[in-house]
């Protein structure tokens, strides 16, 4: 249509954007007696880093790629050289994010961790003590919640679950939905931290709390040690290091297909039909060929327990699960048409390597020219605002 998009009054939700932790998140929310005990940053060989019970979880203040003076930087140097002085400072101050935001007439932004863990796992890996772990998913979920509010509902963080046990998960669902929360973000691989996988009808009691509570269910990429192995695993040794970053980006959606796939076979979907999923920074071009591929495989290699289920992979994405884009461009015409347009959130991923920076909504224009007035609207606003009762 080549169209130039007209988006005044549009309420544009960015549905994939990530806040880089400050130093102090933990320790100046942590109860007597712990706060040294929980997250904080020390420097292990002249970096600074997230440390919590002497293991290093990560580097921190890493993950953007927009310098303080908006300029955006190679990956590689940015990974290596950006302190929390160097970013901008959208990417952790909430005033700044908002300021930010009104420039690129973006309305909303949907909020995931940065060193927490995509999923919120590093922590997990930290210590066994798990009291000192669900005080640290609670702290995490305060401070965001207190940014929703601080925000004016602008910024719409999801809340981490402490995905080694599903009791607790049950009982800080149900908190975040009292603190105004919108949705949770959890692992796809609980296992890795000593819980049964998620197609253990174990978690069905979540999965039923999140269905009563209309609490979408988000799985973001790289959400786990298992997941980011599709990133660090993949490329050949001897390709240069901005190329590694490119193939373990590419293969780090591969992860998401295996959690999509895994959940439909497992029948959660089946079983709460009103439950909703959103694979996060995954990009939607994958989904039509795999649903293809999961039914046909499914009806030749396992038709007994294909039976089981009322309906087909593609059918399940339609009823259930949203997808994320941001850099597709060449087929985004022919995903609406396959998938639906009813199931496609836009996403900038600011301030990682990838976003569409600083104008997010000209990439949006240019992406979805072959769109549809009312596909685009659904894409840019309305799927969002539907799924989050914005």
């Amino acid at each position: 249509m080549g169209m130039t998009l007209d988006l005044s009054g549009l309420k544009v939700v960015d549905a994939d954007t990530h806040l880089i932790e400050v130093g102090d998140l933990w320790t100046s929310r942590a109860p007597a007696g712990v706060e040294d005990r929980v997250p904080h940053v020390e420097d292990v060989g002249g970096e600074p880093t997230w440390v919590m019970e002497g293991t290093p979880l990560g580097p921190a203040f890493r993950g953007s790629v927009i310098a303080r003076d908006g300029a955006k930087t190679d990956t590689v140097v940015a990974r290596r050289d950006f302190l929390l002085e160097d970013v901008h400072q959208g990417a952790f101050d909430i005033s700044a994010r908002l300021a930010m935001m009104d420039q690129a007439k973006i309305w909303a932004q949907v909020v995931f961790p940065n060193n927490l863990g995509l999923g919120g796992q590093s922590v997990a890996n930290a210590t066994t003590d798990r009291a000192l772990l669900t005080t640290c998913v609670e702290i995490y979920n305060d401070f965001t919640a207190e940014m929703q509010e601080q925000s004016g509902g602008r910024l719409l963080p999801m809340a981490v679950m402490p995905a080694w046990d599903v009791g607790d998960c049950m009982r800080e669902a149900r908190r975040a939905h009292s603190l105004g929360f919108r949705g949770v973000n959890i692992t796809a691989d609980p296992s890795d931290q000593g819980a049964p996988d998620l197609a253990d009808r174990a978690w069905d009691p979540l999965w039923g709390v999140c269905e009563e509570l209309a609490l979408p269910v988000h799985f973001h990429i790289g959400n786990s040690d298992t997941a980011m192995s599709f990133y660090d695993k993949y490329f050949w040794p001897s390709q240069t290091e901005n190329v590694q970053w490119a193939i373990g980006g590419t293969m780090l959606f591969i992860g998401n297909a295996r959690s999509i796939v895994n959940i439909i076979c497992s029948g959660m979907l089946e079983r709460h039909p009103g439950l909703q999923i959103v694979s996060v920074e995954s990009g939607a071009g994958w989904f039509p060929f795999v649903l293809e591929a999961l039914e046909y495989e499914m009806h030749e290699n396992a038709p007994a327990d294909f039976a089981q289920l009322s309906l087909t992979p593609l059918e399940y994405f339609q009823r259930q699960i949203y997808a994320t884009t941001w850099f597709e461009t060449r087929d985004l015409a022919y995903l609406v048409g396959r998938l639906g347009e009813d199931r496609i959130l836009f996403e900038s991923d600011f301030p990682h390597p990838t976003c569409l920076y600083p104008d997010p909504l000209k990439n949006a224009s240019e992406n979805m020219r072959d769109l549809s007035p009312t596909a685009i609207e659904k894409i840019l606003s309305g799927n969002a605002c539907r799924l989050y009762k914005l």
